[in-house]
């Protein structure tokens, strides 16, 4: 199947408000390209602050309607019935997010029980919101309970890194809950939105629940993070467009859960196993280009196996087959757009100036085949010092940092010199060294013999300027409700 047999280049991808498809007020369009190829993808139509607007007020009238009046029960039914449409059009889905952000096919498809598992996960929880029956110490004849409400309209604004995954993280707790929501995907890759909010209608979930409005950040995006009749934000992205979105929320303190940025380390003792580490360490990284929120960015190799580790990362590295994502023989695809790719190669140029090393990789792609498309060859960098800007800043693309450390405590101090804290890797056969080291990471996740695996039921979300709030997990729900107390005295 191709991307000319899903329609995509048949008229302009509308905006979704209120049930309806619609084109934006001001009739402006963007366009989507294939990063393999260069190629058109989709013509969409772009939204601005007025869209918003509309969406906004389509999503209160929801909220206050017919969503109101649907119990835990119903809501659960909704949410089961879009897990089992997304289902069914899986492959639809897989080939979306790989024509649109680059992915490769045989990834996005893996991502199948992850997308449907977090869905259903969210069904269960519609039916354990509940408030409690309280103590009291006061005087006479007094009953106080609490009760759990949904907090009410979400903006909710998604990257273009892992359109389905990263939306439904968005969606599943807005249905829980009984809140609505009006979406912004990433312009870089809107076309996964799109498809599920049209599923979403099918699947019974009433018109205004949810509202898809592509367009830019700094029009799109910035009217939805400073809307007044927004109750919540909850943004993946950047630091720095996150404290845009902070600075946005104080019109009417307006509740945010923010997954910023990331710079994770991934360190790795002499005592592990590297068979394991190898490929674990260089997936860390490389899987989705780099183009991941929590990858392994910083690896830290205890000097005793520093030269042996690297050179081993850098053949598997090197063996990685780098193409078109609808290749089923693909490992990593391309970046997603020119611009990110002019922004990883300018930041391995800015490494090999501060006196850092190519190990293998370092440039862009050129084969035949790859000419026209974003390709970054997977990159070690070795002989980095911590305080270097490539590994203090985010660089969202296959470049991993070697730094070496001699101690224990070396490791850890290394490990937390960044601003971030999203993620981290621990490599050890020691179990008391494992667990000790992971207590001493100032990050949201820890790995330890693994890397980037991620579970409905884990929470997810960072220490520091990655961000506050937490996604999946049994607390992500809560983060979408409100608690009103109720004390009652008889009369």
């Amino acid at each position: 199947m191709t991307h000319h047999d899903l329609g995509l280049l048949n008229g302009v991808k509308k905006l979704i408000i209120d049930g309806k498809h619609v084109d934006g007020l001001e009739g402006r369009t963007f366009e989507t390209r294939n990063p393999a190829t260069g190629k058109l993808l989709a013509t969409i139509a772009e939204g601005g602050a007025g869209d918003i607007d509309l969406a906004v007020a389509a999503a209160r009238r929801a909220f206050e309607g017919a969503w109101s009046k649907y119990t835990p029960f119903q809501r659960q039914e909704c949410i089961l019935n879009f897990a089992d449409l997304i289902d069914r059009h899986f492959e639809e889905f897989s080939l979306l997010d790989t024509l649109d952000m680059g992915a490769p096919i045989t990834f996005t498809r893996s991502r199948r029980q992850r997308a449907i598992g977090m869905l259903r996960f969210y069904a269960g929880m519609c039916t354990t919101i509940q408030g409690g029956t309280l103590p009291n110490s006061l005087p006479g004849d007094v009953f106080s309970y609490t009760l759990k409400e949904p907090v009410g309209v979400v903006g909710a604004i998604t990257p273009w890194n892992a359109p389905l995954t990263s939306t439904i993280w968005k969606i599943g707790p807005v249905l829980a809950t009984g809140c609505t929501v009006v979406l912004k995907p990433a312009e870089d890759a809107p076309l996964t939105a799109l498809r599920l909010g049209e599923l979403a209608l099918e699947a019974g979930i009433p018109p205004g629940v949810i509202n898809v409005v592509p367009g830019y950040g700094h029009t799109a995006g910035a009217a939805l993070a400073a809307h007044m009749d927004v109750d919540k934000v909850a943004f993946t992205g950047s630091e720095v467009t996150g404290r845009k979105v902070i600075e946005a929320s104080k019109g009417n303190i307006k509740r945010l859960m923010l997954e910023l940025g990331g710079k994770s380390p991934d360190i790795v003792f002499a005592d592990a196993d590297l068979d394991k580490a190898v490929p674990g360490t260089a997936m860390g990284i490389f899987g989705n280009s780099g183009q991941v929120c929590s990858a392994g960015s910083r690896l830290l190799i205890e000097r005793s196996i520093y030269d042996e580790f690297i050179s081993r990362v850098s053949v598997f590295a090197k063996a990685l087959r780098v193409g078109n994502g609808m290749d089923s023989d693909t490992q990593i695809g391309p970046v997603v757009s020119a611009k990110q790719m002019e922004r990883v190669r300018s930041y391995i140029d800015i490494g090999i100036g501060e006196g850092a090393t190519v190990s293998t990789g370092g440039s862009q792609m050129f084969e035949d085949s790859l000419s026209a498309g974003y390709f970054i060859a997977p990159t070690v960098l070795r002989d980095v010092d911590y305080r270097m800007r490539i590994a203090q800043e985010e660089i969202f693309g296959p470049v991993v940092t070697a730094i070496p450390f001699d101690t224990d405590e070396e490791a850890v101090r290394i490990a937390n010199s960044t601003v971030f804290g999203l993620g981290s890797g621990v490599w050890t056969r020691d179990g008391a060294k494992a667990h000790t080291t992971a207590k001493a990471i100032r990050s949201g996740t820890v790995w330890i013999n693994c890397y980037g695996t991620l579970d409905p039921v884990v929470p997810f979300g960072g220490y520091k300027m990655s961000g506050y709030g937490r996604e999946s997990g049994i607390g992500h729900v809560d983060e979408y409700l409100q608690t009103k107390a109720v004390v009652m005295q008889n009369a």
